[in-house]
């Protein structure tokens, strides 16, 4: 599609950011809606991150999406957060308003839950979660489950002590396990949500015994690449739901797409074939 000189445009700030998956998904449904614009990716060192979103109305853009390491730091550059993003410590999509200034909210939470209610119809959310790990996506899934109504959350991390300075800062039902406890947090758990690395392609794979899972428990990896982690295919082989990471990161970008182009976005079979295309390369 060729661009007019009113182009809406929108783009992802990260750094590095080459390997962002959010430029072929954003074209792909201004290609599918027929939109005037575009979403290109924005490669911002943390140093220059401050600038680099002040200068967004200056360039013309809708907004962006923040990505790492950039999205705590993205909270303290726009000129109002929501409190979800506040709650939360983290911003990854701001938009900017007709007056210029700079919006921002984080969608993470939001893309968990739709994934699950997609991929997992009817999850057990009356019952304890187990949430692996401690960082930044993990705040956002706490956060996400607490209000979807998660009686209580159980984290598991490595690092213990980050995992309990998470639990102060987080207006969360949440009781920190040991790492060596993870398969005792398990039991009677309707949800096990891992968002470390372990399990993606080039890291070590995530060790952990499912026996304590309910049978009608649903096991969800934030891991994307490979599509079908270790922990995913352990879960399936007891015959557990499962439900993969991309899922998350497609009903994430809606909200920022809707914001910017004005179109709520369907996320669709079509369009994970189109990004596993990519994924597979």
């Amino acid at each position: 599609m060729i661009l007019s000189g009113g182009a809406r445009i929108a783009g992802v700030i990260g750094w590095p950011v080459a390997h962002s998956r959010s430029p072929r998904l954003h074209g792909y449904w201004l290609d599918r809606y027929r939109i005037d614009g575009a979403y290109v990716p924005l490669a911002v060192p943390p140093a220059r991150l401050a600038q680099a979103i002040a200068a967004l109305p200056a360039l013309g853009f809708a907004g962006a999406n923040v990505t790492v390491p950039h999205k705590e730091a993205a909270l303290a550059a726009v000129d109002e957060a929501d409190a979800l993003a506040r709650r939360i410590g983290a911003v990854n999509t701001i938009s900017v308003r007709p007056d210029a200034s700079l919006f921002g909210t984080n969608t993470d939470g939001y893309g968990l839950i739709q994934n699950l209610d997609q991929g997992a119809r009817d999850w057990p959310r009356d019952r304890p979660a187990a949430v692996l790990g401690a960082g930044g996506a993990a705040r956002a899934v706490i956060v996400a489950l607490a209000d979807a109504g998660v009686p209580e959350v159980r984290l598991c991390n490595r690092t213990r002590a980050r995992a309990e300075a998470l639990a102060d800062q987080i207006e969360a039902p949440i009781a920190v396990a040991g790492w060596e406890a993870r398969a005792g947090a398990l039991d009677g758990a309707g949800l096990l949500v891992n968002t470390t690395t372990l399990g993606m392609a080039g890291a070590e794979p995530l060790a952990i015994d499912l026996g304590p899972l309910p049978a009608d428990a649903v096991v969800a990896d934030l891991v994307y690449v490979p599509l079908v982690t270790p922990l995913l295919a352990q879960a399936a082989a007891r015959g557990l739901r499962v439900v993969d990471g991309l899922g998350m990161l497609l009903h994430q970008a809606r909200p920022g797409f809707r914001m910017w182009f004005g179109r709520d976005p369907e996320v669709s079979a079509e369009l994970r074939r189109f990004v596993l295309q990519d994924l597979a390369r």
